[in-house]
């Protein structure tokens, strides 16, 4: 029997750690992945997650937000420490680069959200984990703050804590205090090795035969990270009671119609999406402790969801199986899929995150477009007070007239489920 992925890590992780100079701690298959894309494509930055705000002008205190975001990063090895390799292997390194907190200049004619969509794009490789900031056009009347986080750092439930943590030291105005703190690197460390045990758990012959059946069949045209992207968003009525739980199928069908579109392939697409929390008793630390699930796109929408929901939830039994345990299962069966995605889903519940409350004031969330992506196409689901969509395309594969035939495929097909 092969040794598992996750064996092979934690052997390289003890090896490198035992012969450092500094702490290291170990990181989640996730965070692995992150770490990894970044160096073999370091022209884009798609593992990155940015949250744009709105306030009048004239709410921010920069030194004041300053103090508040260092205060909190001091309380999290993730935005306290630095990520590298070392001899090959993926860490975190306790101690480096903390926050940057920056007011972003504005050219005239080019806007506040042009101004951040740049500096993003620039984003230092060794950079910390953390990015505030803010850019006003000339005289306008709002300034846009961009709350960006490495993805390594951070998942749904991170940025959640996160928000809620600088809302109450920007309010406190909260000094810095040296970091880290001994008990947050103790907590993070157990974080992830509960996390490690459960993938490690995940990965046996019953998880692999599951993939193996449900992903034989992936050919995945794929493509490289596109950095120049292009966005269509749409609201749809919020969706109550038992049927919220078929949201989510009705996601995939749908992103998976989009997809075909796209790809002009009827057959063997990989539809990617995150999925998980922290394992049972882990301490609620900052990280990204997500699984990339991949779904077969079928060769035509669903009839009815129950089939689809009869399989999403069969693939869900095997949730915790690491991305790279999934892939080695599918060629196993008989794939050639490489591990590269077509599309991405992703879902976030809003109801679940506070509002971002600087100087008395809820920042209102905006979008802004041409983030990059690590698919040829991605669908960001927000759920609130209603449905909002985003579905964002790599603008140098796909013309924006097939972009929005294929957005008119998806909402047909959600619509028709909902």
């Amino acid at each position: 029997m092969h040794a598992s992925i996750t064996a092979a890590y934690l052997a390289r992780y003890r090896s490198a750690a035992a012969d450092s100079p500094v702490e290291l701690l170990p990181l989640t298959g996730a965070q692995r992945r992150f770490l990894i894309t970044r160096r073999l494509a370091p022209q884009t930055r798609s593992d990155l997650a940015p949250l744009f705000f709105a306030y009048p002008a004239g709410t921010l205190d920069l030194p004041r937000l300053d103090r508040a975001a260092t205060a909190v990063a001091a309380g999290h090895p993730a935005l306290c420490g630095a990520f590298a390799t070392v001899r090959g292997t993926p860490v975190l390194r306790t101690g480096g680069p903390s926050v940057e907190v920056a007011r972003i200049a504005v050219a005239p004619g080019t806007g506040a959200e042009a101004a951040l969509r740049a500096a993003l794009l620039d984003w230092p490789l060794d950079g910390p984990a953390l990015r505030l900031l803010v850019a006003r056009e000339p005289d306008g009347d709002e300034e846009l703050l961009a709350l960006a986080l490495d993805h390594a750092a951070c998942d749904e439930q991170s940025i959640g804590a996160l928000v809620g943590e600088l809302t109450e030291a920007y309010r406190l105005d909260r000094s810095p205090v040296p970091g880290p703190d001994p008990q947050a690197v103790a907590d993070f460390r157990q974080a992830v090795e509960l996390q490690l045990a459960a993938e490690e758990a995940a990965a046996g012959p019953a998880a692999g035969a599951h993939w193996g059946r449900r992903l034989g069949g992936l050919t995945g045209t794929g493509g490289a990270a596109a950095r120049t992207t292009g966005m269509l968003t749409e609201r749809l009525p919020a969706v109550e009671g038992a049927a919220r739980s078929a949201v989510f199928p009705a996601l995939l069908d749908a992103v998976g119609a989009a997809a075909r579109r796209l790809h002009r392939a009827d057959d063997g697409l990989a539809l990617g999406y995150p999925w998980g929390g922290r394992p049972p008793g882990a301490p609620d630390v900052l990280g990204c402790f997500l699984n990339t699930l991949v779904h077969a796109v079928p060769s035509r929408p669903a009839a009815d969801l129950e089939a689809l929901c009869d399989d999403w939830w069969d693939d869900l039994e095997h949730a915790g199986t690491p991305f790279d345990e999934v892939v080695r299962a599918a060629r196993a069966a008989g794939s050639p899929w490489s591990g590269g995605l077509d599309a991405m889903l992703t879902f976030e519940n809003l109801q679940r995150r506070p509002e971002l409350v600087l100087g008395g004031v809820a920042g209102r969330e905006v979008h802004i477009d041409g983030r990059p992506l690590a698919a040829p196409t991605a669908v960001a689901a927000a759920y609130g007070e209603d449905l909002l969509v985003r579905f964002v395309w790599d603008a140098e594969r796909f013309p924006a007239a097939e972009a929005e035939a294929a957005f008119a495929d998806l909402l047909a097909v959600l619509r028709g489920h909902l």
